[in-house]
């Protein structure tokens, strides 16, 4: 199995309205480090996982719709927390559905996305794309 890791970050405003999100259940900004590791069998023709480039795009293109946004206003979050793990699985979703249709993409077998809040704490979704 091989993979490609790319990092970007974001910045966001949400909040966390219940008891056991402490003082996160008010309005407050994060900064997220976010990895999205693409995962394959095998290499492509080119002897690569996926262009890094076409990757760090594709990432940037879905965290333009996140950064410096209140999530709490975001239609796609609407009656949804915002924790860590769910951005993780909407970021890993979105990611993947640009590269449904692309060569590479369908040879991927699947995404992991690490979204970083700082360096003592991280969450991780892994979406398997394999039939």
């Amino acid at each position: 199995m091989f993979s490609l890791t790319v990092r970007r970050h974001f910045m966001v405003a949400h909040s966390l309205p219940r008891e056991v999100f402490g003082p996160a259940q008010a309005l407050h900004g994060a900064t997220f480090v976010v990895e999205v590791m693409f995962r394959r069998r095998a290499l492509n023709d080119d002897a690569i996982v996926l262009d890094i480039g076409a990757a760090g795009n594709i990432i940037e293109d879905v965290l333009a719709g996140l950064n410096y946004r209140n999530l709490d206003e975001h239609p796609d979050f609407a009656g949804r927390l915002t924790t860590t793990e769910a951005l993780a699985e909407y970021i890993a979703q979105a990611v993947a559905a640009k590269l449904r249709d692309t060569d590479d993409g369908r040879e991927l077998t699947g995404i992991d996305v690490t979204l970083r809040e700082n360096p003592d704490a991280w969450a991780t979704y892994s979406l398997d794309l394999t039939v």
